[in-house]
């Protein structure tokens, strides 16, 4: 008589993933029309400008989780006046497995794929607000986040210490 096959001993369990998101939030969300109601006159006859900066940040938690923030900053303006800002920070938990990512990796996974993960979430609410405050929807173009990171923090990053926060260098605001 043979035996069944044992799935568990045959195909053995997949590794985890080497980076989890845990949870995601928004974390602080504004939206004003320094301008209303007259700045929508001014859109009618005229196009707007609409700088926006991106900007990451990570900090350790405990063991193997960190909070990582990508944060938008879009200011409208029509004729020299404001039409509309837009702040956003969204936070994510997220847990990596450090047996499978070196230490030197660390800090760049962490801004660099987990920002790119959560970006489209950013993008839809930056999108809902616009509309939700009387404007077509903004829609953010896709970003290059490891273009971001290198011209943030060179090309060799920083290490993570395990201590808390990873704050950037001073003025290192990417536009």
């Amino acid at each position: 008589m043979s035996e069944a096959p044992d799935p568990t001993r045959d195909n053995p369990p997949a590794p985890l993933a080497p980076l989890r998101i845990l949870a995601q939030y928004i974390r602080d969300l504004s939206f004003e029309v320094p301008g209303g109601p007259e700045i929508f006159t001014l859109l009618r006859t005229a196009a707007p400008e609409i700088p926006t900066s991106i900007d990451m940040s990570m900090r350790h938690m405990s063991g193997t989780m960190y909070e990582v923030i990508l944060s938008a900053h879009v200011e409208a303006f029509v004729s020299g006046k404001t039409a509309f800002i837009l702040e956003i920070e969204y936070g994510c938990v997220a847990e990596l497995d450090e047996t499978i990512i070196p230490p030197d990796h660390i800090h760049p996974a962490l801004l660099m794929e987990v920002p790119r993960l959560i970006f489209p979430f950013v993008r839809q609410i930056v999108a809902d607000m616009t509309v939700s405050g009387g404007f077509p929807p903004l829609m953010l173009q896709m970003m290059d986040f490891g273009d971001i990171y290198r011209k943030k923090f060179g090309l060799g990053g920083q290490l993570v210490e395990k201590t808390g926060d990873t704050a950037p260098p001073e003025g290192s605001t990417i536009n």
